[in-house]
Formats: structure tokens, C-alpha cells, sequence
């Protein structure tokens, strides 16, 4: 399925991606690519990316392994990743977009947009109760996952419904599970919402509506969702499931369906690095990133709403972890970090940053290795876990100076 126009084809294939950092070298570069590198082996992962910004600058990047197999084909700097759930930001960032234009409120109900939600069963009061706010940070009362599917058979993903109308027909047999705005529960099926939100407003499809306001700005010209364009088929990762030892390829090139705007997202990380540039933030590039968004009101996203509770990867960043809007803010000690994770087909990627020190990093692994925790044998969660642990110590709190 064609995503991208033609011009944006011939610029992703006549020019390379600009770099949007400086270059800058990091004391402990080797033992952090080493406590990576390791990791990635132990755990079977095939094939991975890494990339560290302090104070605005690349000061490490590094691939790992294969994006595909027979015949092996090793990741580098081009490989597109699926970044899954991390696609959340960049649709928040769109609703922004929209309220800052006078479009919308984040205190409108959410009905007041998608009207077929009156057919939802509310025992918490009248369905206007629940904002766009409240979507946009996970305490709508939402189901966690799009389609209501047993929580012990998801054999079916990422096969998610194609079409709007599918959603519609089982808005009936949806119910809110707790008063809007009252606590945190991660719904997949909220942002879907705002997916058909931005194209109602915009009069564009969400792809095309992210293209305009949001990747092409950003100079995110080898971004797409769903399908890969022909172009940039040969860069795009396969992906594994690792399960006791096993490995089992997932589907190649899926589509997410109605679910893009909460999962859709493919990237290299050279242009998922421009993107955390314009979070980062740059007085140098302040005028062009404004017309994004304003840095006012990407600050405001990032302001905590509400505790996390439940079992989250989130949570395991740090011993404190908040919903902010369409973010997660975790706190370490004095450590304040804003990002996403994201978890489908055999994916998994982070992004976390501390907009303080103007400093990030971003990790994707192509393999989803997937033993019990605790058992000593191979898993993705729990290393991008430890490494996330590993970073806040070892590169966002170690501002030693590079070894001369």
C-alpha cells in the first residue's frame, strides 16, 4: 500500500539523510557497546540499533546483527524498524497541532467528535464524561487492546481491523471500566480514537496528515506507516519471536489497519534521531520546530498526570513512572526522563529522554525473545529493561568529561 508521495520517493532516494546532531566523542563508549552487545547475544536477538545524543550530539551509534536472513542481510544505518507503540507521541503531537490551531480542546468530549460512541456502555455516567485528555493519557476507561480478543490467544496479531466500521460494530459491546480521569489503564482502542479524530479535523487520511505536519517537516523522509513503499522495501527489518530457544519469523511488511495512529510507524533510526532532535529542542532551529509544534505546548505534554500502577515496561525504567500526555515520565532520583516503548511483531524500541541535559537515547531490537523472567534463559523485555537501567547510570547521571 503506497504511503509517500512521489516527491518525497525521489528526495529519499536522490539525497541521503542529512545528520541532525553534531558529533561529539563518549569516555565510556566502549564499555556501554560492550554491556549492549553483550546483552543482545545472550538474549538471541538478531538483529539491533542504538544511538546516544548528549547535549544535542550524536556521541554513539551502533548496529547489530541482520535485518533479514536467507540471504543475510546485516543491520546498518538505512535498516527501517516498526517502532510500534512509540507511534503515540507523534500522534499526540498531532492532536496538539490541532488544539493549538483552535481546532479542538483537550477538555471537549471525546463524543463531541466521534458521535458513534453513544452505542458505548458507560455505568459511570453519561459517555460525554470522557475528554480528549483523558485519551490522550490513558484514563478513559478504554480497554487495553482494539479488538476484544481472549487475553490468552493473540495468535491473531498484528492482524488488527482494517477498516473504522469494524470498530463501530463493536462499540456496543464496549464498556468503560472506571470513572474518566480517575486513574491510568493503557488503551490501545483511546488512541485509535484520535487517529479518526485527526482525519475528521484535517479532511486527510492520518497518513497523509503526519506526512504534511509532522515527517516531512521534520525531514523524516524514509518514514512511513503500514506497508513499505517499493523504494524502501529492501531496507525494512524482519522480524522473530524466540520462544524456548526457538526462532520463528513474524510476518514480513504488515499493516497495522485502523490501528496506525497507536502502532503504525516504520523508521530508521537516523530519522527517529531527527525526531528526538525537534524533542530535544535547539535555539538554533527554534523558528522551524515552532511551526511544528510550539515548545510550550510539547513541554505541556510532558507535565505527570497521573501514577502508573500495573505492570508496565514503562515502570521498569525506574522506581517511579507517571502518565503525562501521549508520554511516560519516569523518575530515577534527581533523573527525570520523558519517552515510549513500543512492543508488536517481533519489535520491541525505546526512546527516552532527559530535556534538561538535552540528551537521549533510542534502542530497536527486531526479535521478541520471550522465556520466563526469572529463568535465567533469553528475553528482550527484560534486557531492554537492564539496559535502560544500565544508561541511566552508566551515560544520563556519568557527565564525565571524553578521555583525552
Amino acid at each position: 500500500m503506497l504511503r509517500l508521495s512521489l516527491p518525497v520517493f525521489l528526495a529519499t532516494i536522490a539525497m541521503p539523510a542529512a545528520p541532525c546532531f553534531g558529533q561529539a566523542p563518549l569516555r565510556n563508549a566502549l564499555e556501554i557497546r560492550s554491556y549492549y552487545k553483550d546483552g543482545l547475544r545472550k538474549n538471541g536477538i538478531v538483529g539491533s540499533s542504538l544511538a546516544l545524543v548528549r547535549d544535542g550530539n550524536i556521541v554513539l551509534r551502533d548496529n547489530y546483527g541482520l535485518q533479514g536472513k536467507s540471504p543475510d542481510v546485516a543491520v546498518d544505518d538505512n535498516t527501517t524498524y516498526h517502532w510500534a507503540s512509540c507511534t503515540k507521541t507523534l500522534t499526540g503531537i498531532a492532536i496538539m497541532q490541532l488544539r493549538d490551531r483552535g481546532l479542538l480542546s483537550l477538555d471537549d468530549p471525546l463524543i463531541k467528535y466521534v458521535p458513534e460512541l453513544a452505542a458505548v456502555h458507560d455505568p459511570f455516567g453519561p459517555i460525554s464524561q470522557i475528554t480528549v485528555g483523558h485519551v490522550m493519557s490513558h484514563s478513559g476507561g478504554f480497554r487495553a487492546a482494539t479488538w476484544p480478543w481472549h487475553e490468552d490467544d493473540k495468535s491473531w496479531q498484528p492482524f488488527e481491523p482494517t477498516q473504522w466500521s469494524q470498530i463501530v460494530a463493536m462499540l456496543p459491546y464496549t464498556e468503560v471500566a472506571f470513572s474518566p480521569g480517575s486513574k491510568f489503564s493503557y488503551s490501545n482502542l483511546g488512541v485509535v480514537f484520535l487517529g479518526e479524530i485527526i482525519e475528521r479535523l484535517s479532511g486527510d487520511s492520518y497518513q497523509v496528515y503526519m506526512e504534511k505536519n509532522v515527517l516531512r517537516p521534520l525531514g523524516m523522509s524514509r518514514s512511513y506507516f503500514d506497508r513499505s513503499p517499493y523504494f524502501l522495501l529492501k531496507y525494512r527489518s524482519h522480524s522473530w519471536d524466540l520462544k524456548g530457544g526457538k526462532l520463528i519469523e513474524d510476518p514480513f511488511d504488515f499493516d497495522t489497519g485502523i490501528t496506525r495512529s497507536n502502532g503504525g510507524l516504520n523508521a530508521p533510526v537516523g530519522d527517529m534521531l531527527k525526531y528526538m532532535s525537534f524533542l530535544l529542542g535547539d535555539p538554533g532551529r527554534e523558528a522551524e520546530y515552532s511551526m511544528i509544534l510550539k515548545r510550550a505546548s510539547l513541554e505541556e505534554m510532558w507535565k505527570p498526570l497521573l501514577p502508573i500502577t500495573e505492570p508496565d515496561e514503562e515502570s521498569r525504567m525506574g522506581p517511579h513512572s507517571q502518565v503525562a500526555t501521549s508520554f511516560f515520565v519516569v523518575t530515577d532520583g534527581d533523573l527525570k526522563l520523558v519517552g515510549h516503548t513500543g512492543t508488536q511483531n517481533g519489535f520491541k524500541s525505546r526512546f527516552f529522554i532527559d530535556p534538561k541535559s538535552r540528551s537521549g537515547f533510542i534502542v530497536a531490537y527486531n526479535t521478541d525473545a520471550q522465556d520466563e523472567a526469572g529463568s535465567g534463559t533469553q528475553n528482550t523485555s527484560r534486557f531492554d529493561a537492564d539496559l535502560a537501567h544500565y544508561l541511566a547510570e552508566h551515560f544520563f547521571r556519568d557527565r564525565s568529561s571524553p578521555a583525552k
